[in-house]
């Protein structure tokens, strides 16, 4: 067994080492790190003869650290080449022999070793290569520490490191480090997409030259806040590139404190707010159109009853008239007069979202080529340019509804276009992915995009949230009633779509119109006709508007039918009762206090399963009415309503087995 040398036998080694390292021309700092490895901390030291198998020599006893013991190794049971890690020991005795060639007097490496327990432990080798004077080698002496809890505290912070950067570069928002005088210092790859520049060029400039663009420092801003008060701090303001577009963006500093508490900089976190409060402006302007929207729906229902007196009247006049009256052609303004408060009402609906429809698959296309072409001969000075995809898909809507918004919009780009210019008409299919970020949630899987773009005087910021307001308008006052593309909006809403603008001064406007697919085979809409029909039989009359009452009973008996009247639900289900048999149908106002027309429609229903009964209301077909007709109702009926409308509704109904 080796006998145990003593600290002073060990320290004559070191001083022998070290003047053998003087003699080769050893550096100072080697000796330095060598001292410093054998003097501090648990050093185990080696020693292996340059001869076939390097025997050892000595090993220092602390070897027992490891679970070894040092005569283990002296006695040759167990080599140190035994105990290093198998993936590294081709490594190690290939640099050995590496260092032994090339003549150098020491070397250092990092490899694992594995304990008597079959632990793993990373260990620093600081091996001193002793030659004789003819330069041969005869002994290695290894001074061998156990880092490996500086091992693991290095990879861990690696980690921590790694993990950082990481999260830094891949959150969306802008991070920077600043220092006293302002200087970025680091910066992430957010926050130079912001600025659309890579982030080394943003390195070593001035913080507030990258945002507001100015010359010096603001006293007030967040960076100089938090620094000052040791506290975060934070505010919204205006970025700027360099290509001079700007964007909305919200600032916080948190102060960076030394290792003496005080402040060496700030970290900013930056955040482009420009889409959020776009997005929160469309949702304020939703939420007002919302409220304006059911109130000009209710006005509309309430006009639309007025002019139903009006209507009503002036068809009973004509049926006892011709043009020879003197007051014939009176009468026939005030027809047309009537059918402009039915347009203005129409819109108000399409506004409500409870304008009339007739829903049924179509091709927009179609609709978009047709509508341009007419509008294009009117407006001789637009040059309309068509890219309509030809794959697209056909949409579920309401012909007259979706020429309605298309004329509305190439009204509006005519309106900005006083002296001719662009309309771009583009179509394609897009799917809900495509819609994302936006303030809606598409419910519909595929959708089709409208593009009406002009090359016009464009909206400022202001006219813009407002375009779709009903009444709003920037036309002096008898040339707009503000309806038009406020009913754009509501006819799109109804349908189960989504409309997008945009605009810039002098650089025109751009409107998206997104509308649910569907896979449905396209159809031709219906014919209308408008044709005098006679009839015979019994009909209920149920209405709460006195005006409307009377005027609807003269209408009908000058059809030919019978009437009974009711003034209300409770009256008419008497009335029902007491007659059913006699009665052939019911003309239900679908809007009236106590009872409402859906109520009486389901208790008469209840009298008698087989009852005929056509709707009529102030309101449209869409919304109730269209519940109702799904119950099995027959029909329904839009007022104002004339003579021949009325005639060809009921005899519609009657003659249907």
């Amino acid at each position: 067994m080796a006998k145990k040398p003593t600290y002073e036998e060990l320290e004559k080694r070191v001083k022998k080492c070290e003047r053998e390292l003087l003699e080769n021309k050893k550096s100072k700092e080697e000796l330095e790190q060598r001292q410093k490895l054998f003097f501090e901390g648990p050093v185990i030291v080696f020693t292996w003869a340059a001869i076939e198998d390097w025997p050892e020599e000595y090993v220092s006893p602390n070897i027992a650290q490891f679970g070894y013991k040092a005569d283990d190794f002296i006695s040759g049971r167990i080599h140190y080449i035994d105990i290093i890690h198998p993936k590294d020991l081709e490594k190690i005795v290939s640099k050995v022999r590496e260092y032994s060639e090339s003549g150098v007097t020491s070397y250092e490496q990092e490899y694992r070793i594995i304990q008597s327990n079959g632990e793993v432990r990373w260990v620093h080798d600081y091996t001193i290569i002793r030659r004789n004077n003819k330069r041969k080698i005869t002994h290695y002496d290894g001074y061998i520490a156990d880092i490996t809890e500086q091992k693991q505290s290095a990879n861990s912070l690696r980690e921590s490191e790694k993990r950082y950067r990481s999260l830094v570069d891949n959150i969306a928002l802008g991070v920077a480090l600043i220092d006293l005088d302002h200087n970025v210092i680091m910066v992430n790859e957010a926050h130079g997409k912001m600025l659309k520049k890579h982030p080394n060029e943003l390195i070593g400039k001035k913080c507030f030259q990258e945002f507001e663009k100015r010359e010096k420092v603001c006293p007030h801003c967040p960076g100089v806040r938090s620094m000052n008060t040791g506290q975060a701090a934070e505010a919204e303001t205006a970025g700027v590139r360099d290509d001079g577009t700007k964007f909305d963006v919200r600032i916080r500093a948190f102060p960076v404190f030394g290792s003496n508490g005080t402040v060496t900089g700030f970290i900013e976190i930056v955040e482009d707010t420009t889409e959020k409060n776009e997005l929160e402006a469309q949702l304020q302007m939703s939420q007002r159109m919302e409220a304006i929207g059911t109130l000009a729906g209710g006005i509309a229902h309430d006009f639309n009853n007025l002019l139903m007196g009006i209507q009503g009247n002036t068809s009973l006049m004509f049926k006892d008239i011709d043009s020879s009256y003197p007051h014939y052609e009176r009468l026939k303004s005030i027809e047309k007069q009537i059918q402009s408060g039915v347009k203005l009402t129409s819109q108000l609906l399409g506004y409500a979202r409870r304008g009339q429809y007739e829903v049924i698959p179509l091709s927009l296309n179609q609709t978009v080529n047709e509508t341009s072409d007419t509008f294009g001969q009117t407006r001789k000075e637009i040059v309309i340019h068509k890219k309509l995809a030809e794959d697209l898909y056909a949409i579920e809507a309401d012909q007259g509804q979706i020429e309605q918004v298309l004329l509305n919009l190439f009204v509006n780009a005519a309106d900005a276009l006083p002296r001719g210019g662009d309309l771009y008409l583009e179509t394609k299919n897009v799917s809900k992915k495509d819609l994302k970020n936006k303030l809606y949630k598409p419910t519909a899987d595929k959708y089709v995009l409208l593009i009406v773009k002009d090359t016009g005087i464009g909206m400022d910021k202001r006219t813009m949230e407002r375009i779709f307001e009903p009444f709003f308008t920037t036309k002096e006052m008898e040339r707009g009633t503000g309806l038009g593309l406020a009913s754009v909006y509501g006819i799109i809403k109804a349908h189960g779509g989504y409309i997008d603008v945009k605009s810039k001064e002098k650089h025109g406007t751009t409107f998206r119109v997104y509308l649910p697919a569907t896979k449905r085979k396209v159809k031709k809409a219906a014919k209308t006709y408008d044709e005098f029909i006679k009839g015979t039989g019994t009909v209920l009359l149920v209405d709460d508007e006195e005006v409307i009452q009377e005027v609807c009973k003269e209408l009908l008996e000058n059809i030919g039918y019978r009437v009974f009247s009711a003034i209300d639900g409770k009256e008419a289900l008497k009335l029902y009762r007491k007659n059913q048999d006699k009665i052939d149908l019911v003309l239900l106002d679908m809007t009236m206090p106590n009872m409402s027309g859906s109520e009486v429609y389901d208790r008469m229903k209840e009298i008698n399963i087989g009852v005929k009964v056509l709707l009529s209301s102030g309101y449209s077909i869409d919304g109730e009415a269209t519940e109702i007709l799904g119950r099995g109702c027959d029909g329904f009926i839009q007022k104002p309503f004339d003579m021949k409308k009325l005639s060809a509704k009921i005899r519609g109904i009657l003659n249907k087995k």
